[in-house]
């Protein structure tokens, strides 16, 4: 029994905080976790930015809705579901996730939630556990699951490094020269022939 974990900012759709980042004028907020390891200590940051902004939930959403999924990255998801289990791990949060998921045929997503104070200030984040992406496959690992990981980001490394297969796409050239053991790829088709094989 196999199930294909895959993160989704960088690898199925761009990276939401670079697009809001880009709209809203403020080049600090393109800092992701390619640049910074720790998500928590990321997190704060941006909240910081965005509260000495006045900037909301609301004006991310509006970003949000304008964000398509990377070429080709719809085909690759209905192929590889066709073929197997697919679970998109991700840092993210449902409040910016949901519109993406439905643009990609709403696959399954594993990911956080929002503190949202009634006048659309984001106040913080709810996540669903300690180093989710990792956490997340050591437990389907325990379930009888054979996982196979796929992501950019640091925050990626664990699960890539616990299951039986596991492949950088459209990495940093950092990461990949730092993980040079970690097979890495940039283009869909080649990613989805490695997992084939890994099946």
């Amino acid at each position: 029994m196999n199930v294909v974990c895959l993160d989704m900012e960088g690898v199925l759709v761009p990276e939401i905080w670079i697009a809001f980042a880009e709209a809203s004028g403020i080049p600090e907020l393109k800092r992701t976790t390619r640049d910074e390891p720790d998500y928590d200590k990321l997190m704060r940051w941006r909240l910081g930015i965005l509260k000495e902004h006045g900037l909301g939930l609301k004006e991310i959403q509006a970003t949000i809705a304008k964000i398509d999924p990377l070429p080709g990255a719809k085909e690759f998801l209905d192929e590889l579901r066709s073929l197997t289990q697919v679970i998109i791990l991700s840092d993210t949060f449902e409040e910016f996730a949901k519109p993406l998921m439905k643009k990609l045929g709403w696959p399954t997503i594993f990911c956080n939630s929002l503190e949202v104070a009634p006048d659309g200030e984001i106040t913080g984040c709810k996540m669903r556990c300690e180093k989710s992406k990792l956490t997340t496959v050591k437990a389907l690992q325990s379930i009888g699951y054979e996982t196979i990981a796929s992501g950019d980001s640091y925050n990626d490394l664990g699960m890539i490094q616990a299951s039986k297969a596991g492949f950088l796409f459209k990495s940093t050239d950092k990461i990949k020269a730092d993980y040079p053991e970690l097979p890495a790829y940039e283009e869909f088709g080649d990613l989805l022939a490695a997992i084939k094989a890994a099946l």
